[in-house]
């Protein structure tokens, strides 16, 4: 049997979320700003009309929005993190097998779907089913690979008339899709290889598509080549249906104001592992090299203020998801790398060295490590910070934290936080 995929994706997720309890402002230009309210990472197709950059500064576009022709927002990812999952729980009930590939994109498998309906009504049903349980909009590719189904969904996107649903299973209707889009546009085909690809006479996706394979293969990478058969209808990517395990964690923010005592530093970086331990074990993961990072700003005058950037790493004894463990370690790496009469505009710790749960070797003259009933208690502390209805930390984390990122648009939590409800009047 051959195979079938799937790709729907939300349109304009971010801003999406952000209209979805305010009817109000749908229609309207919206911009999502970066943390500390910097620059913008998301817009609405509004804003996009009206020439918004991605990555423009937040100060840019101070005469748009005095003149009310714009709305920012801080970016909310409490709230994009939940709709997200909405919209990927509804997926499940509808496809035999589910791919989450981004925060708002998941692969189907459809693969004998069309034995009992037709595609393109499948890929409706998918669409008015997303829109009535949530509220949002989505588009849906569907192809016998992967990389079509990726070509699939931009025509969604793209042509009006598609409806939002683009079959593209047909052979002919592949050849004349591909001939109209740049080489640019195939998942996995990035500006250096686009370039390359260029100079070699390859300029659409259809000129890859008859590219001989051995050639590719011979001018780029195996995984070049295996686009080329992916695009050809012969399926090389299958479904992930477990998503794999992260090699590495990485928590780290720009400061909402520039920290210049070694205290408030310390507070940030017991922050940073805190949220670092909590994903790790969210992966059901140990670590054991933990790295801790700091700078100041690389923009500044360095005559007024010089730069510093350092970072440090060490191990633990034995592998730990225990955020105790952690935290005594990075206190003491920050000590080696600290220096007085700086300001520091970021931090950050990263994770590494992973371990399954149970599976390190003790070498045999190294003693055990006391457990202090450490998973017992860091499941109690995860299960009552994933409640939103408090939040327990440790000491060294602060509370105040005026250091921590600067979020003076952020919309309130609809879907996480009791206090945030939406109230019909």
């Amino acid at each position: 049997m051959s195979s079938c995929f799937a790709l729907v994706d939300c349109n304009n997720f971010y801003a999406s979320c952000e209209t979805l309890f305010r009817p109000d402002i749908k229609g309207k230009p919206i911009v999502l700003l970066s943390n500390n309210d910097g620059c913008v990472v998301a817009r609405s197709k509004e804003a996009k009309a009206l020439g918004i950059k991605m990555g423009i500064p937040a100060f840019e576009l101070k005469s748009l929005i005095a003149k009310g022709q714009l709305l920012t927002f801080s970016s909310n990812y409490t709230l994009y993190a939940d709709i997200s999952a909405r919209v990927m729980s509804t997926l499940e009930m509808l496809a035999p097998a589910l791919e989450v590939y981004s925060i708002d994109e998941a692969f189907l498998d459809l693969t004998g779907v069309s034995h009992c309906m037709d595609l393109t009504d499948f890929g409706k049903t998918i669409r008015n089913t997303i829109q009535k349980h949530i509220g949002m909009t989505v588009c849906v590719g569907i192809a016998p690979t992967k990389t079509l189904s990726k070509l699939a969904n931009h025509a969604a996107k793209k042509w009006s008339k598609a409806a939002g649903v683009v079959d593209l299973t047909n052979t002919v209707r592949q050849r004349k899709l591909m001939a109209l889009l740049p080489v640019s546009e195939v998942w996995g085909i990035g500006s250096k290889l686009t370039a390359r690809l260029n100079k070699l006479g390859i300029h659409t996706a259809l000129d890859l598509a008859d590219a001989n394979p051995s050639f590719i293969k011979q001018q780029c990478s195996i995984v070049e080549a295996r686009i080329v058969a992916e695009l050809n209808g012969e399926s090389c990517l299958a479904l992930e249906h477990v998503a794999p395990t992260k090699k590495q964690i990485i928590s780290s923010r720009a400061f909402g104001e520039r920290i210049t005592s070694k205290p408030k530093m310390h507070e940030a970086v017991s922050e940073y592992i805190s949220r670092a331990c909590q994903k790790l074990r969210k992966e059901q993961q140990q670590a054991k090299q933990l790295t801790v990072f700091i700078r100041t700003s690389p923009f500044s005058d360095k005559q007024r203020e010089p730069y510093y950037g350092n970072s440090i790493s060490n191990q633990l004894t034995h592998p730990s998801s225990d955020t105790r463990d952690f935290l005594t370690l990075g206190s003491r790496l920050l000590d080696k790398i600290w220096k007085d009469d700086y300001r520091y505009v970021r931090a950050g710790v990263m994770l590494t060295d992973f371990y399954d749960e149970g599976v390190y070797q003790v070498d045999l003259f190294e003693p055990e490590p006391p457990s202090y009933q450490s998973k017992a208690l860091m499941t109690i502390i995860d299960t009552i910070n994933s409640t939103g209805t408090g939040k327990v930390w440790f000491a060294s984390q602060g509370i105040a934290q005026e250091w921590s990122m600067k979020r003076a648009m952020l919309s309130p939590h609809y879907t996480t936080k009791w206090t945030d409800l939406p109230i019909a009047r």
